[in-house]
């Protein structure tokens, strides 16, 4: 925990400094207990930004490979994503994203809080796709509330396809927190969709994004 909080505290003041962010909502986090975060998806520093400007520890899924890649850079980044909870997941394989998503449920147990992006992989064209049921599979079977967040403008800080970081100012609007009834991990595939349409309209009232009615298809897998 020391080392997270370490590494949380000094990457809220690089960000605070250097991009001067809008931050509303966060007296929407619960103060105790599990909760889920569900932002929409613009940039590769999403789950960073997000998980420095929470109140609470926030753990997200980040790519296998920040954890395996070798040299003074490989070791930096599986030190950053080791320290702030991140879990590691093999990106396109269905089984390996199926177990990650089930390491969520002993993390909401302890009381703490996970994040998931319900589009899956970020949008590369700003428009808000089809949330996928993973987010609503979650709510019900823990009852853990669900905090939606807006974000705009992260894409702007690191463009797509390319490595630089660019500090620019950006909003983070967190919502209210949802509420569903837990029924376990045995509810119905409508009633998983119905929980997770509403948490992206919850999602899209935040970040006013226009709203696509398909999956994102992207190759991106971050």
């Amino acid at each position: 925990m020391a080392m997270f909080d370490v590494i949380r505290w000094s990457t809220r003041g690089l960000i605070s400094s250097t991009c001067r962010p809008t931050v509303i909502g966060l007296e929407n986090v619960p103060a105790d207990g599990p909760f889920i975060v569900a932002p929409n998806h613009l940039s590769f520093l999403d789950s960073v930004i997000v998980q420095a400007l929470m109140p609470r520890p926030v753990a997200f899924f980040a790519k296998a490979e920040y954890f395996t890649t070798g040299g003074a850079k490989g070791r930096l980044m599986k030190s950053f994503f080791e320290a702030v909870g991140s879990i590691p997941v093999e990106r396109g394989e269905q089984a390996a994203s199926v177990q990650a998503l089930k390491t969520l449920l002993d993390i909401l147990d302890a009381g703490k809080g996970v994040g998931i992006y319900p589009e899956g992989t970020r949008s590369r064209d700003g428009i808000l796709y089809r949330g996928r049921t993973g987010v609503g599979w979650l709510a019900l079977t823990t009852g853990a509330p669900v905090v939606p967040v807006g974000l705009i403008g992260t894409e702007n800080l690191q463009p797509a396809d390319t490595n630089k970081v660019k500090p620019q100012h950006f909003i983070m609007k967190v919502g209210e927190p949802l509420y569903f009834d837990k029924t376990g991990p045995d509810h119905s595939l409508p009633a998983r969709r119905q929980v997770t349409d509403r948490i992206m309209d919850a999602i899209a009232e935040l970040s006013g994004q226009q709203r696509a009615t398909t999956y994102n298809q992207s190759k991106s897998v971050d």
